[in-house]
C-alpha cells in the first residue's frame, strides 16, 4: 500500500505544527553534498503550505540553504511519522531583539508524505526538556514563537 502524499499540511499537522515540537530537519551539506540532519524545536506552522523554524545564527543550515535550499522536516505525529519537503529561504540572519544569536527561516512546503512503514503506528510521540533554566527557556520560548509569527516574508 503506497504511503499518502499530499501538496500541503492538513488541518490536523497544521494544529501539531504550531507548538513548540521535536523534528529533524534534513539540508544538503555545502561543501560535501551529502545529507546533513540536524534536531530542532523552534518551528510554526504559519499556514498549510509554509513553516518557519528559528535555528542559531552560526549553524551550518544557514551556509547549506545558501547553496541549495532543499529541505525536508521529519516529525512524529498523529499517530504517524511525516517528511515535509520544500525550499527554504532565509528571512533574518539575526532577528533583532533576540536575547541569543536567531536566524528565522521560512520552509515553502512543496510535499507532505506519509513515511510510516506498512502495518504500523506510532503510540508515543518523542517528549524532551529543557536543562537550562526553566524560567529563561519558557521567556526564549515565548520570544522566538512571537518572532515567527509576526515576522514579515519580505
Amino acid at each position: 500500500m503506497p504511503n499518502k502524499v499530499e501538496s500541503s499540511l492538513s488541518s490536523e499537522l497544521l494544529t501539531l505544527l504550531r507548538q513548540e515540537r521535536y523534528v529533524t530537519l534534513s539540508t544538503v551539506d555545502h561543501e560535501t553534498n551529502s545529507p546533513s540532519v540536524s534536531a530542532i524545536s523552534w518551528l510554526y506552522a504559519l499556514d498549510q503550505k509554509t513553516l518557519r523554524f528559528c535555528v542559531e545564527s552560526r549553524s551550518i543550515i544557514l551556509d547549506n540553504l545558501k547553496k541549495n535550499n532543499q529541505m525536508v522536516i521529519t516529525f512524529i505525529g498523529n499517530g504517524s511519522t511525516y517528511a515535509i519537503s520544500g525550499k527554504g529561504k532565509i528571512l533574518a540572519e539575526e532577528i533583532e531583539n533576540m536575547p541569543i544569536k536567531l536566524a528565522l527561516i521560512e520552509c515553502s512546503v512543496e510535499e507532505v508524505k506519509d513515511i510510516m512503514f506498512y502495518g504500523a503506528k506510532m503510540i508515543h510521540e518523542p517528549e524532551f526538556e529543557k536543562t537550562y533554566d526553566a524560567e529563561a527557556a519558557s521567556k526564549l520560548d515565548s520570544q522566538v514563537m512571537d518572532a515567527m509569527k509576526r515576522a514579515s516574508s519580505g
